[in-house]
């Protein structure tokens, strides 16, 4: 099946969560970019980043999670220093 522009930008961003993971270094991304950029093909995505583990779906909800309760604890510690 034909890749779309999503579908390459996607797999450009995940390129770059494994980079700032330290999982590719700046050479390995650019070629693997370049690569992805002229990716016709599902098959050629997947090939850019088939030996990469793969990412959690729920990653940005469980992004959002830790934020929501890290905002919970700055709340609760600033409402006890309050009546300190």
């Amino acid at each position: 099946m034909r890749a779309s522009d999503a579908d390459r930008e996607q797999v450009v961003a995940a390129l770059q969560r494994h980079t700032a993971a330290g999982r590719l270094n700046l050479d390995e991304f650019a070629e693997r970019v370049d690569r992805a950029l002229a990716s016709r093909t599902h098959d050629d995505l997947a090939a850019v980043v088939a030996d990469l583990p793969r990412e959690p779906r729920d990653g940005g909800r469980q992004l959002a999670l830790a934020f929501a309760v890290a905002l919970v604890a700055v709340l609760v510690l600033a409402v006890l220093a309050l009546f300190r």
